[in-house]
């Protein structure tokens, strides 16, 4: 290692401090050991020994692990306002389904598939952006998005009521986008 810490020495540190530091990290994240792991690979990058390597670890991994609650919290927040946020609301149209069941719908979508229709949906996003975050062209985020959708409308069994108070069934009745 370019820094003089061979891997004994680490393995040392890890075996002599991991299970507090787990303890101390199980305060504020569900991920302790993803902490511990982080703080020892910082560890390992570091220039010189800190003096104290004990104290050294407990506040990296602190730090590491108010980090991880602060990022799950937002984003199971985000993940409920989203799915509460924006109801795609067409005409003549009444989703039939509650938020519980679009996210388990939207869960069983491919991964590329849910990422365009989140993006597109919630996050307003122009295919051109969508293709950008998934690596593709606008053309594919937009065929992504429309099979998602087409996946989304099959899964949710949309009910649409007409003008006349009718409801139907739809698979072509009811646009959502």
């Amino acid at each position: 290692m370019a820094n003089g810490f061979d891997a004994a020495w680490i393995a040392s540190v890890f075996d002599e401090h991991a299970a507090a530091l787990e303890l101390f990290a199980a305060q504020w994240t569900d991920l302790p050991e993803d902490c511990v792991q982080e703080a020892m690979l910082e560890l390992s990058r570091q220039p010189v020994r800190p003096d104290h390597v004990a104290g050294w670890l407990f506040h990296v991994v602190r730090l590491r692990a108010i980090s991880s609650h602060r990022s799950a919290s937002r984003r199971r927040c985000h993940e409920a306002l989203a799915g509460r946020l924006r109801q795609v609301s067409v005409e003549g149209c009444e989703p039939r389904f509650d938020a519980d069941e679009l996210a388990i719908a939207l869960d069983s979508l491919d991964d590329d598939s849910r990422q365009a229709v989140i993006a597109r949906t919630w996050g307003e996003l122009e295919f051109v952006e969508i293709g950008e975050l998934l690596g593709v062209s606008a053309s594919t985020a937009f065929r992504r998005y429309e099979a998602g959708l087409a996946a989304l409308r099959t899964k949710l069994e949309t009910i649409c009521v007409t003008k006349n108070n009718r409801t139907k069934t739809s698979q072509g009745n009811c646009p959502t986008s």
